[in-house]
């Protein structure tokens, strides 16, 4: 009689290269179940997924404008999780910097945009690096679980927002639950005319641009990847792990914070209770996706783009939900997660 055992063996660099490759394949193969349930083509689907929105300017510059914040976000929890900080934390952090940018654009009157950008992105990186300074301290100082804490302090700042958008902050014209509009020097100029791409797209690349340098280049960057891979023995090798970690989020804090700025100073103009609508979620996916390479997440959060924007398209051609594309999504973040893990294990006759 046969018999088989699981046994622990590390992977070969380059098998781990090819599994964010691996998991999109593996992960249309396992939503085309979700399709046929919704009686759809799951051919056509995919077409209208990747490659319909690539196939017109105006939805390949959206495709766009979809992958501006995820840039930001998953760059926000790459930089985190590389130093063994598990934050969970980047959707409420956005909402700090939109909130933040919010009542900069309406406090900010007859502003220079010269003056009034820069502030408007000091603003909210400085505020989403405050919201992630809490749970960052009750980390290093008292050893509470990082996950636990960022989580549910997205819960809180969404609340913050309800209760400045229904009192304080409510539009005195139209008295919707929403801020009143920001100030025109305070809002983000387009790159391409008559579209939604703005300045923020620049911000983003930027941000990414300087991770990588930050982590591949530079002594901190080489502290923060040993922490990540082994508190322990990057502390026997006289790392201060504490102070890297708590560098590493508040970094983190604030790039997430930056995306929010970007949604009220370049989308919206205002400030709304559902601003993010998951992009903090989404830069999990990212981060996950892309390796924690700010390269990875890039290419990564420009997939997650398309997809946004494709399941608008499968949704208007083909009458089914678009939440698809938030199924797809989590389908993705799962099968590279199950991939990573699995990469470390081989099954072997006994």
């Amino acid at each position: 009689m046969l018999k088989f055992k699981i046994e622990r063996a590390p992977a070969p660099a380059w098998m781990r290269a090819i599994i964010p490759l691996l998991a999109v394949p593996v992960t249309f193969l396992l939503t085309t179940l979700f399709l046929l349930w919704a009686d759809a083509n799951p051919l056509q689907a995919y077409y209208h997924f990747l490659i319909a929105p690539l196939s017109s300017r105006v939805s390949a510059i959206e495709v766009l404008v979809k992958a501006t914040p995820l840039l930001l976000t998953g760059a926000a929890v790459a930089f985190a999780f590389s130093a063994g900080y598990w934050n969970i934390g980047a959707e409420g952090q956005l909402y700090a910097g939109a909130m933040a940018g919010a009542w900069l654009g309406m406090i900010l009157k007859g502003v220079s945009p010269l003056l009034g950008i820069p502030l408007m992105l000091l603003g909210g990186f400085t505020a989403g690096m405050l919201w992630a300074l809490i749970p960052a301290l009750l980390k290093v100082r008292l050893k509470v679980d990082e996950v636990v804490t960022t989580l549910l302090l997205n819960s809180v700042i969404v609340f913050l927002i309800s209760f400045f958008l229904n009192g304080p902050w409510r539009d005195p014209i139209s008295m919707w639950p929403q801020s009143p509009e920001i100030d025109p020097g305070t809002i983000f100029f387009k790159l391409i005319p008559r579209s939604r791409l703005h300045f923020g797209f620049i911000v983003a690349v930027a941000v990414l641009a300087l991770e990588w340098l930050v982590l591949k280049r530079t002594a901190f960057g080489m502290r923060m990847r040993a922490v990540g891979l082994g508190k322990e023995a990057a502390r026997f090798a006289g790392i201060k792990v504490n102070r890297t970690m708590l560098t590493a989020a508040l970094v983190s804090g604030g790039i997430a914070g930056l995306a929010g700025v970007g949604e009220v100073a370049g989308i919206h103009f205002h400030l709304i209770e559902s601003i993010s609508d998951g992009l903090g979620y989404s830069g999990i996916i990212i981060a996950t996706l892309g390796g924690l390479n700010p390269i990875g997440v890039g290419l990564a959060a420009l997939f997650i783009g398309l997809i946004d924007t494709g399941a608008q398209t499968v949704s208007r051609a083909m009458n089914v939900p678009v939440y698809l594309g938030t199924v797809v999504q989590a389908t993705l973040l799962l099968v590279t997660l199950g991939l990573f893990v699995l990469q470390n294990y081989r099954i072997k006759r006994g």
